[in-house]
């Protein structure tokens, strides 16, 4: 991470207060009768229509890179089409090209040889007690160097907070556990102990690998039999990974069960206890491991494409149609894996067939409007989402208009139109003055806007808005709040019962509970969320001394 010149406190204070501030401070939202009058075609009916045709089992799941997904392409690009929207992907196409490269490791074909002090070296068994992550640039990987242990693997001295301070880790390789300083808001530990914000931390100081090491002597190791995706650039190099930083020097990437971790903090004459309740209270315990380790890994791979669909409506000011505001949401599913209840298709009715069914409807409403907005809008349908949102991320990084044109991400992803829609979590909102629009629009739909009710969920890094905060654009996920029609205010345990049940798992299909008059307040509510920033004079912009608009804010421009 890069030095975060903002207080401890005033950071604790962005997540508390940013949306309320916003509520006080923001006037009424009023809309002329033409808008208004476009806001009610939103129809239930045609919101179940595209689920209904997304989830199908003719589609088989919408694995990218099948003939589902294809169909699904299809069928967004040929709605997108009827409602007047202009292609927008690559020459002149809807489509966008997403080379997609799965990596396998071979545990036969790995090892790791520990080397404890003047003790004879120590193979692990693959598998069991480690496992590689396939490389996805370098077929084969041989790395021998010293190991040092540098906590959670996270620097922000601005938070009194620095895992690496002190610690020399030029050329050796890093041993970390997952997890983040208790006194860190739940959208910055979040990101802090992302896998890809691990190994950009870490590269950073000269490491040349990372191991992530179990805390839960109960814990398994990762599995990577069904291989680990990235996306390529034209040249054929990684362009995006969230398990490999590109144009570093790191090498090897690895995981280690928690007797590992045990054995390595032994002989550096300290104890995992103590390591723990270090941690714990929020101090770094990083210190060299008077150890060192041989890594080597074979990767083979496979390409396949898949497609990002991109759609424009040209906005009506001269000077500002040039900005764009995007409204997306991932196309892609599971596919077909393993029977649950002998059932094998991965349907994703809810997730995210729902979504983009939002992004279409969405999409209707500003086709009738006589007067377009004033900025343009993108429609983004991406690929890759459940592999790792690495459709998103490369639009983000390589969108198909000039990257610093693009002011906001508006995300559906799931909304879990359950039950009545009655107040709303909008996720990262409070990082930015989007948290404006989204009060507006809520008040203006006697909808209340909540904090996050499973901060534990980690929601705000696990869905496509992140790959734009990546690139330091303003962006968020609007989700489901707490408020019940009963007054209880417990939908997010209804919401967990439903997610144990259906999410990730072939029940999540048409014959699910929906309730698409939540769908309709829910398009409405992201439309005009997209529509005011699309009307402001000014673009979005990171709140002063926000943690994200520091950590990523340049990367636009």
């Amino acid at each position: 991470m890069m030095l975060l010149p903002f207080s401890r406190a005033a950071l604790l204070a962005f997540g508390s207060l940013a949306l309320a501030g916003a509520t006080a401070q923001a006037q009424r939202l009023t809309l002329d009768k033409k808008t208004t009058k476009a806001l009610q075609k939103v129809q239930p009916d045609d919101l179940k229509a595209h689920v209904q045709y997304l989830a199908d089992d003719r589609l088989l799941g919408r694995r990218p890179g099948t003939p589902g997904y294809q169909l699904a392409v299809d069928y967004v690009t040929a709605r997108l089409r009827s409602l007047g929207v202009e292609p927008a992907g690559d020459e002149g196409s809807f489509v966008q090209r997403v080379r997609l490269r799965r990596a396998f490791s071979n545990p036969a074909t790995s090892a790791l040889v520990l080397r404890l002090g003047s003790a004879a070296p120590v193979p692990l068994a693959p598998a069991q007690e480690f496992v590689l992550y396939p490389h996805p640039e370098l077929p084969s990987v041989a790395v021998d160097a010293p190991l040092v242990f540098a906590g959670y693997g996270i620097s922000a001295p601005e938070l009194h907070y620095d895992d690496y301070a002190g610690l020399d880790v030029q050329g050796k390789i890093v041993v970390v556990v997952r997890g983040a300083p208790q006194a860190f808001p739940s959208t910055v530990a979040a990101a802090s102990q992302d896998v890809l914000a691990i190994l950009q931390n870490a590269t950073r100081h000269g490491a040349v690998g990372v191991l992530l090491a179990a805390r839960n002597p109960k814990a398994g190791l990762p599995s990577f039999r069904q291989g680990v995706y990235s996306v390529l650039d034209p040249d054929g190099k990684v362009a995006a990974s969230r398990s490999y930083a590109p144009g570093t020097g790191l090498k090897v990437l690895g995981a280690v069960g928690a007797g590992t971790l045990q054995t390595l903090l032994r002989q550096a004459t300290t104890d995992t206890s103590a390591v723990f309740s270090a941690l714990g209270a929020g101090r770094p315990a990083s210190v060299a491991l008077r150890s060192a380790a041989k890594l080597t890994n074979i990767s083979t791979y496979q390409d396949l494409d898949s497609y990002n669909v991109v759609g424009k409506l040209t906005g009506s000011d001269a000077r500002l149609r040039d900005e764009y505001v995007v409204h997306s949401a991932h196309l892609d599913h599971l596919g077909v894996g393993a029977p649950v209840k002998g059932d094998s298709i991965y349907n994703g009715a809810h997730d995210n067939a729902s979504g983009v069914a939002s992004v279409l409807e969405i999409a209707r409403l500003y086709s009738h409007l006589p007067q377009k907005p004033r900025r343009s809008v993108l429609f983004v349908l991406q690929t890759g989402e459940e592999l790792g949102l690495l459709g998103s991320a490369y639009f983000a990084a390589r969108p198909t208009v000039p990257k610093k044109q693009l002011v906001a991400d508006i995300n559906t992803d799931m909304p879990t139109i359950i039950a009545p829609l009655l107040s709303v979590v909008a996720l990262g909102a409070q990082h930015s003055s989007l948290a404006e629009p989204v009060n507006k629009a809520a008040e203006y739909l006697q909808l209340s806007v909540e904090a996050d009710p499973e901060p534990e969920q980690n929601r705000f890094i696990r869905s496509d808005q992140y790959s734009f905060v990546m690139q330091g654009i303003p962006a968020l996920h609007i989700k489901y709040g707490n408020k019940t029609a009963d007054g209880k205010n417990d939908l997010s345990k209804t919401v967990q019962a439903w997610r144990a049940a259906t999410y990730h798992k072939p029940q999540d299909d048409m014959s699910g509970t929906f309730d698409f008059e939540a769908g309709k307040k829910y398009v409405q509510l992201n439309f005009l969320i997209g529509y005011q920033v699309a009307q402001a004079e000014a673009r979005p912009t990171w709140n002063p001394g926000d943690f994200f608009g520091v950590w990523f804010g340049g990367k636009q421009f």
